[in-house]
């Protein structure tokens, strides 16, 4: 299961934009059932349900509690090319009100349960408390640049808590000052992403390095996030660190060479289902 939110996002890019499906929870999540993995995801559903967000069903058994299409979460992201993205305008709507309270589930019978980014994060400790309580699943969680350098003590509560840890470069600096000074956790494993230089592994006495492969990128949204649900798939398949981690960073050099997920919204039948 992963636990996010569902945005709808205008993109500039490259002299153009487009409005695409985001949202850390849903790239996750369809980054994961893309590598292989059966994926809840639980988010907030808009009624009615915009043209961009109707293919998700086919991809991913999305659950949680319905909002009026107005409340639906909508950003604006500039990319100025080299994997800087800057958010423009953020409209939260919902997505501030998702709690442990509306998860539509007697029991968590999940193995593994990823809690993406849901603005404060002590949303989602709240969550992680309520996951350690009713279920006995591995949990992975990640943040997202405000908070590592607004309530790093608080991030840093969250990745002690979690047993996988996901963030890329700069809130790893937030963190702990970069990749190299993120300590050795012999219960746990820290994922950093670096842009088109890989992403750092760091589990027990073990840190890795795997390089990313070189694409033409178009829009380099939700790559992180896409590594995320790529290892989370690998991890869950068997997958060594190493291997789980090349099968991550393979999937998010393909989510950049599209517009925002449409390289994950593939029919079987290999026709695009994201435009």
């Amino acid at each position: 299961m992963v636990i996010g939110g569902v945005t709808l996002d205008r993109l500039y890019f490259a002299g153009r934009s487009a409005e695409a499906p985001g949202g850390a929870g849903l790239y996750t999540a369809l980054a994961a059932a893309h590598s292989g993995a059966q994926v809840t995801l639980f988010a907030q559903r808009p009624v009615p349900l915009p043209a961009p967000l109707r293919r998700i069903d086919q991809h991913v058994h999305w659950v949680g509690p319905e909002i009026p299409l107005e409340s639906l979460p909508r950003l604006e992201i500039v990319h100025h090319g080299g994997g800087w993205a800057e958010l423009k305008r953020a409209k939260w709507g919902a997505q501030l009100d998702l709690w442990p309270v509306d998860l539509p589930f007697e029991r968590l019978d999940f193995g593994r349960v990823h809690i993406a980014a849901l603005g404060p994060t002590s949303k989602q400790l709240n969550f992680l408390a309520h996951i350690r309580e009713h279920s006995g699943a591995t949990i992975s969680a990640g943040t997202y640049g405000k908070a590592a350098w607004g309530e790093p003590d608080q991030v840093r509560t969250l990745l002690q808590g979690s047993d996988y840890f996901f963030m890329n470069e700069n809130e790893c600096r937030a963190l702990f000052g970069g990749p190299d000074d993120v300590p050795f956790m012999p219960e746990q494993a820290v994922f950093v992403t670096l842009g088109k230089m890989g992403a750092w592994g760091i589990s027990g006495n073990l840190r890795v390095h795997v390089r990313s492969r070189t694409v033409d990128e178009l829009d380099p949204t939700g790559a992180g996030d896409a590594f995320c649900g790529g290892v989370l798939a690998g991890l869950e398949r068997g997958a060594d660190l190493v291997e789980a981690m090349e099968g991550g960073a393979g999937l998010a050099a393909e989510v950049v060479q599209g517009i925002g997920p449409s390289r994950l919204l593939i029919d079987q039948g290999g026709i695009s289902a994201g435009g």
